[in-house]
């Protein structure tokens, strides 16, 4: 009997941990199992040639809310092909509504929850079916008996109830020697559940939070370290809810002689002062934190289930800023419950004030499944009937807002997010009361050229702020032209800039730097390049002070600040 897992994972760089653990854990039994991963964005055809050709007796799909309509249309197309391949569906978007999943698609089973122990029964009995001579109607008794279980028989569909939750020491390692690792993100899971009860969230469904045993989480970690893993994202929900075993586990990645990455979902105000000085002596890259913000108004808060003021968060969040060595992702979520446009606009500053190195604003999803998805009348929310479930309208913010916050959001994640135009934003910053109008400013001027939709050059990600400027300010552009030019040969390739930024070379000015760099009065690598500027490049970064001079600019990879300039030559 052969199982093809098949996983349609959003871009090429993630990997599906789900089919990893199926696999594993049935090792021991007889029977051929195959993981096919592709992404959404390949061509249908394609993906129904692949499958095919693999000759499966069944057929298993890994069903999220990024992915479920192109599942849905696969399983139609492998059943026109071959109607004699059984389907099976798992994955928290068929979860919570099996029954009518199953009755209104192509296939004859979904496993509900957490997957390892049905599936196991589930190929069992596949395999005791074909193996013995059974009856249907035996076969059919005994696949009664499986929990978390959805399956159908002539039409008629049935849910064999809820299994109990497992004992995570039973979880199976899914990583292999053979698995190519590199240019993927590697999803590592240390505890299922969470302890808050967060009602956009399905993981306030499962409260009993459940841990590995620490020396297997620091096993499994230092053979994905020693496979070439370059970034480690745990799947963890809350990963710090634990103080001590957060700890332990951070006192080991640090420990570790590597240059890959480990990301973490944590709660910021649980963070403790002997993690924050233990944090502070991990090398610079090692851990990344995404913090779930959602919103800075504390009764929003409470609409939610999150018991947690912001001050709290911005306190630690702040402090791990200071030691300059995490890179820290915060998240908002527009929409919520009780959340107008102007709250959504302060949680932005609040959260902007803070200068983490990315922010995120999202847009409320109501899940199936989830407690916001059945207060959806109460708020008066409006959402789109087709996955990602997201947010359309409610009683306090209109469809027509959340527009102009999808366009703050494409800026924000463009030109903050990527950190390639600091000084670039902190040129306009002052020329706006507050960072969400600046944002909203830009986003409209960008949408009004038609540049958020269409691709455009990376020289035009630059360009787009002189035009701005004009058309906002009508100012001379000189010397934000300046700026521009440092920002994009920090990032960019030095040998051409684009013909709108300005660049004078003196053969001779050259000449002397090249000199005073061979002689070790200014130290420099081999891969250093020189660039004139008219503005106090130095100043402006540190302070954001324009003054008027010349200078070169001497841009070298091997200097920690990635720059030197010198004013006489």
């Amino acid at each position: 009997m052969k199982v093809v897992l098949t996983a349609l994972d959003s871009k090429f760089i993630h990997s599906n941990l789900a089919v990893r653990y199926l696999k594993a854990y049935t090792k021991d039994l007889n029977y051929e199992c195959v993981i096919k991963e592709f992404t959404v964005n390949d061509r249908l055809e394609k993906l129904l040639e692949e499958i095919i050709a693999e000759h499966p007796d069944v057929l298993a799909f890994s069903c999220y809310i990024w992915n479920i309509e192109m599942v849905k249309a696969l399983a139609r197309l492998v059943r026109l092909v071959n109607p004699k391949i059984e389907i099976f569906y798992g994955g928290p978007e068929v979860s919570y509504d099996s029954e009518s999943f199953l009755s209104e698609n192509p296939g004859e089973y979904v496993i509900c929850g957490e997957g390892e122990e049905t599936y196991y029964e589930f190929i069992n009995w596949l395999l005791w079916k074909r193996e013995n001579r059974i009856s249907e109607e035996e076969a059919n008794n005994k696949l009664k008996t499986i929990k978390g279980l959805s399956f159908k028989i002539d039409e008629k569909v049935q849910f064999n109830g809820e299994r109990p939750l497992m004992d995570m020491s039973k979880i199976v390692f899914p990583y292999t020697l053979e698995d190519n690792l590199e240019n993927r993100i590697v999803y590592f899971e240390s505890s299922r559940g969470c302890p808050f009860k967060c009602k956009y969230c399905l993981s306030s469904t499962i409260h009993n939070v459940r841990f590995l045993n620490i020396d297997r989480v620091k096993k499994e970690l230092k053979f994905l370290v020693d496979k070439g893993a370059k970034l480690i994202k745990f799947v963890d929900r809350t990963f710090n809810c634990n103080a001590k075993f957060a700890t332990k586990i951070w006192e080991f990645l640090i420990s570790l002689d590597t240059e890959a990455t480990f990301h973490f979902e944590i709660s910021a105000d649980i963070l403790t002062g002997e993690q924050i000085k233990l944090l502070a002596a991990a090398p610079k890259g090692r851990i990344q934190f995404e913090v779930g913000v959602q919103t800075t108004n504390n009764e929003v808060l409470r609409n939610i289930n999150r018991y947690v003021n912001f001050e709290d968060i911005r306190e630690k969040v702040e402090e791990l800023e200071k030691i300059r060595n995490i890179k820290q992702h915060l998240d908002l979520i527009a929409g919520l419950p009780g959340e107008d446009f102007y709250s959504f606009k302060k949680s932005f500053n609040d959260v902007y004030s803070i200068n983490p190195e990315e922010i995120q604003l999202g847009f409320l999803k109501l899940l199936k499944g989830s407690d916001m998805r059945a207060e959806a009348k109460k708020w008066g929310m409006v959402y789109s009937p087709y996955p990602p479930y997201e947010i359309l309208s409610t009683k306090d913010i209109s469809y027509e807002e959340l527009l102009i916050l999808k366009k703050v959001e494409e800026v924000v994640d463009k030109y903050y997010n990527s950190g390639k135009f600091s000084n670039i934003l902190k040129y306009f910053m002052p020329k706006f009361t507050n960072p969400f109008d600046f944002y909203k400013a830009l986003g409209e001027f960008l949408h009004s050229r038609g540049y958020l939709n269409r691709n455009i050059s990376s020289a035009d990600y630059y360009k787009v702020f002189i035009e701005f400027n004009e058309e906002k300010f009508y100012e001379n552009t000189d010397n934000l032209k300046e700026i521009i030019k440092y920002d994009y040969l920090k990032f960019n390739k030095k040998k051409w800039i684009p013909e709108f930024l300005k660049r004078e070379r003196s053969k001779e000015e050259e000449r002397k730097i090249k000199e005073l760099i061979k002689n070790g009065e200014i130290k420099a690598s081999d891969n250093y390049h020189a660039e004139k500027f008219f503005i106090d490049v130095e100043l402006f970064i540190k302070s954001g002070e324009l003054r008027e001079i010349e200078c070169y600019v001497i841009f070298d990879p091997e200097n920690s600040n990635g720059f030197k300039q010198i004013t006489k030559i």
